[in-house]
């Protein structure tokens, strides 16, 4: 299946391993991969801070940028549910609004790009130790993701799954919001942190490399002995 790579900004500048992790296990599955290197933002930090008209014209350029039939995959559940929630009601009466609609059907995050329409649960990765999912807010309120990562998780040889109580529970990023209210973003940090503890997991694991930057400044910062890892990399781990 060809396939389009969509590379979010978080990943592209700060994350890149996430994207080559992504790339190695759709390679590893037959996928055949088309990267436009003029591709930008999907203008969802604009959108979220008030600056809709900017955001149009950034999500104007990712709709010139991702045309074409094939489906676009990302590893970013807060991206993916941008676009699927957004852009067809910010271009509706436009000259762009078909396109819109068309990008919002092809639009993928990467696990359940896998697990649905791959339907591929086991690739055949290895990684020793205990880990809990955080379920991302864009992820799993905008995209309805729940079983998908897990169910690749699962199929992880050596790795034991534990789920944390209060999963669900934001993990105090929200892009702006861990600016404008960073007592409170600490703290919800703080006990998303400490639920992951209680589980005895070595690993936090999501389908979000924002929460993850995230929950793993206040691990630095408190010198706690947990990792981070996107499902990516934990799923490109053996192959």
């Amino acid at each position: 299946m060809k396939v389009q790579l969509f590379i979010p900004c978080f990943v592209d500048q700060l994350y890149p391993e996430v994207g080559m992790s992504m790339v190695k296990v759709l390679e590893k599955v037959g996928c055949e991969i088309k990267y436009n290197a003029n591709q930008t933002c999907c203008g969802q930090p604009a959108y979220n801070a008030g600056y809709v008209n900017e955001a149009r014209s950034v999500s104007e350029k990712f709709i010139h940028d991702f045309s074409g039939e094939e489906l676009i995959v990302s590893p970013s559940g807060s991206c993916t549910g941008y676009i699927r929630n957004s852009f067809e009601e910010m271009f509706d009466n436009s000259s762009c609004h078909n396109d819109a609609k068309a990008i919002v059907k092809r639009a993928y995050e990467f696990s359940e790009f896998m697990v649905n329409v791959l339907k591929v649960e086991d690739i055949g990765a290895s990684l020793s130790g205990i880990a809990t999912y955080h379920d991302a807010c864009g992820a799993l309120r905008e995209c309805g993701i729940k079983e998908a990562p897990r169910k690749l998780l699962s199929n992880v040889k050596g790795l034991t799954l534990r789920e944390m109580k209060e999963c669900e529970t934001c993990c105090g990023f929200g892009g702006t919001f861990a600016v404008k209210y960073e007592p409170i973003s600490v703290g919800m940090a703080q006990s998303k942190v400490s639920s992951a503890l209680e589980t005895g997991a070595e690993y936090i694991i999501s389908t979000d490399i924002s929460c993850l930057m995230h929950i793993d400044a206040y691990i630095r910062r408190e010198k706690i002995a947990l990792k981070t890892l996107h499902i990516a990399e934990v799923l490109a781990m053996g192959l």
